[in-house]
């Protein structure tokens, strides 16, 4: 519809024909952004290499489609399946897994039947390359909820995220936190946030986070130690008087914060019950603690 046979264009500095590029250049998805992905992370272990939880990170994939009106051609247990596959083939054991759901040529905003489904890996070690991180309060926010649909992952959506990490390195620091609408914590650019204060864990509420599966996770390991976990809205002046903060989300896993806008915290992160946390999640990937694997 969009191009013969003989169509020319200009791609990275080359005229080529258009049924040669591959990929279409006229995806609704990289002209508009509606597609939906997610990202899961396999660990070698003693059973070989497992993916952390994948069917719960398939059963969002999908959940993000039906978001979008987009209808996957796979069940959480194929991707899965599939998944293993991949690290097979391409002989990976630690490794991030990338599967991508993106739409085919249509330059009008309805949609499209013409799905395409990517899965790629590849070797991707801590996400951020700090032990701790220095954070700023970003001058973007989130999504309005009622504009967007927040808990789930679009690609489309991620240029927020870029906008307010870019930012952040400009100005010196490692990471940003953004604020939703009404000015209260959300979460970073790709991870979702707690804090601590006197071993409880505070944490912004579902609504305009993303439903993030390693928060979940941390969620879990808290009741096992008997640690509090509060849900509340919260503004960026309240983190004042915390122990300590940190990420958490599959690519970066849990990442301790060192200060937020300059201000630093009041407790090592190593005397913290989140640092507990951290090394729980650690052992349980890492070795012969199964039970947070999908196992196939």
């Amino acid at each position: 519809m969009y191009y013969t046979k003989d169509t020319v264009l200009f791609l990275n500095g080359n005229w080529i024909k258009a049924s040669e590029a591959g990929i279409s250049l006229f995806s609704q998805t990289l002209h508009y952004g509606n597609g939906v992905f997610e990202g899961l992370r396999s660990y070698d272990t003693q059973a070989g290499p497992q993916i952390f939880k994948a069917v719960e990170h398939f059963q969002r994939l999908h959940h993000s489609a039906q978001r979008m009106h987009i209808k996957l051609p796979y069940s959480p247990e194929e991707f899965t399946e599939i998944a293993y596959d991949l690290l097979k083939r391409n002989n990976l054991r630690n490794a991030y897994i990338r599967p991508l759901v993106f739409m085919g040529a249509n330059m009008s905003l309805t949609l499209t039947d013409d799905i395409h489904i990517l899965m790629t890996a590849w070797e991707w070690d801590k996400y951020f390359s700090k032990d701790q991180l220095k954070v700023m309060v970003s001058s973007y926010q989130r999504p309005n909820p009622k504009s967007f649909p927040v808990d789930a992952k679009v690609t489309g959506q991620y240029t927020n995220s870029i906008l307010a990490t870019t930012e952040a390195k400009n100005n010196g620091f490692d990471e940003a936190l953004l604020l939703d609408m009404k000015g209260y914590v959300a979460e970073g650019p790709g991870a979702n946030f707690f804090f601590e204060k006197n071993e409880k864990l505070y944490t912004p509420p579902m609504g305009n986070i993303l439903p993030g599966i390693t928060r979940a996770t941390v969620m879990e390991y808290a009741n096992e130690l008997g640690c509090s976990v509060i849900e509340k809205h919260f503004e960026p002046e309240e983190l004042i008087e915390a122990d300590t903060a940190f990420f958490t989300g599959t690519a970066s896993e849990i990442a301790g914060i060192k200060s937020i806008g300059g201000h630093n915290f009041k407790m090592n992160w190593e005397d913290t019950v989140a640092y507990s946390i951290f090394l729980m999640y650690r052992q349980r990937v890492t070795h012969s603690q199964y039970n947070d694997f999908t196992l196939v």
